[in-house]
């Protein structure tokens, strides 16, 4: 192995780590040392890739932020493509610890010495745009502004996916973002009984109880 492939696994090993530390402890909580433990990895080769913890934070939310449109399924547009993602997100909040911490650590981003100051905007840019499509095939009710519906939509999936973390470790998670939609497309879309997410609903409610 050369050493620039050894460099990137140590690099990645170091964010597992971080991730892991970040979601148990939250950012206050998550010592250095407690990293280092978790990565097995000297503090020298921590600080070659990152000059401290608020960097590797910053590494985890920007991550999460960058690679959004990943998250879109290939030939889902409009509405569709909203609905689907919040419940993609959902799903790798409770599969992926890099998702998990990167969320954490952009709601307590405010004690870092400099805030990520777009760490919202590209979600709701994607929602945004998705919503434009949206609109452009005829899906909202008239009069719906794309604006404020993506900076409501990506609000109460924030407080929803908070809430349950909170109450159930994210157990409900894909239940919760179900009702959100069934509350809130009567709202925004022009036929919501074209919407597909009573499917995941009734999904959720079945591996609620195996």
């Amino acid at each position: 192995m050369s050493r620039q492939e050894q460099a990137a696994r140590t690099r990645e090993s170091i964010i597992d780590a971080a991730a892991e530390v970040f979601d148990t402890h939250g950012y206050q909580g998550a010592g250095l040392a407690l990293i280092l433990e978790q990565a097995g990895v000297t503090r020298g080769a921590l600080y070659f890739h990152f000059a401290s913890k608020e960097d590797l934070a910053r590494e985890l939310i920007e991550a999460q932020y960058r690679t959004v449109n990943q998250w879109a399924e290939d030939g889902v547009e409009g509405l569709q493509a909203l609905i689907n993602l919040t419940f993609t997100i959902a799903r790798d909040l409770v599969a992926d610890v890099r998702v998990r911490a990167g969320v954490r650590l952009a709601l307590e981003q405010a004690t870092f010495s400099a805030p990520v100051p777009n760490v919202y905007q590209s979600w709701i840019d994607a929602a945004r745009a998705m919503l434009v499509e949206a609109k452009r095939r005829g899906e909202l009710v008239r009069g719906v502004s794309v604006d404020d519906a993506a900076r409501f939509v990506v609000g109460a999936f924030t407080g929803v996916q908070l809430a349950s973390e909170v109450l159930t470790a994210r157990q409900d998670i894909q239940e919760r973002v179900a009702d959100l939609w069934h509350f809130v497309l009567p709202a925004l879309a022009s036929s919501p009984q074209s919407m597909k997410y009573r499917q995941r609903r009734r999904a959720a409610r079945a591996g609620s109880r195996t």
